[in-house]
């Protein structure tokens, strides 16, 4: 079995979470002013408000993050999950996504949300694994999100 760690966020980890993040987006679509700003400023658009950013190492190298970002007291947006490509298939997406579940649940968040792309199967698998279900998505978010789910944490 692959060792892959989960950490909290490390400002000097800031390049790895704006490095993966832009190359999926940049990969599959148009990297939008909401990214840049997410990517390049996460301490202000994630943490500041009570978000969570972590970090999955293999090796004692970074190859993936994921973001918690508070909406409201009870709700958090599930976002910005990427792993390195050279590391796919190791497990870290859904490494990522179950520390992200548990961090919510030790912040008693009561719903999660996300937005992503009907096209992005591996994700939507994850997802899916973890009890996300698929509701009515406004329009305005993201303009490459397509569907929108989430999950009541009990």
């Amino acid at each position: 079995m692959i060792n892959i760690h989960i950490a909290p966020y490390r400002p000097e980890w800031q390049p790895y979470f704006e490095k993966f993040n832009k190359a999926w987006i940049e990969k599959h679509f148009v990297l939008e002013a909401i990214d840049n700003y997410v990517l390049t400023h996460p301490e202000e658009a994630i943490l500041k408000d009570g978000g969570e950013i972590l970090f999955a190492l293999h090796n004692q190298t970074v190859i993936g993050a994921v973001a918690l970002k508070k909406i409201d007291n009870a709700t958090m947006e599930l976002t910005k999950m990427a792993v390195d490509e050279a590391f796919h298939g190791l497990g870290a997406g859904t490494k990522l996504c179950k520390s992200a579940l548990e961090k919510a649940k030790e912040l008693e968040v009561k719903k999660l949300v996300l937005y992503t792309q009907s096209a992005l199967k591996p994700a939507l698998s994850i997802y899916k694994k973890f009890g996300f279900q698929q509701i009515p998505i406004e329009q305005g978010i993201y303009k490459r999100a397509d569907t929108k789910m989430e999950l009541n944490i009990k």
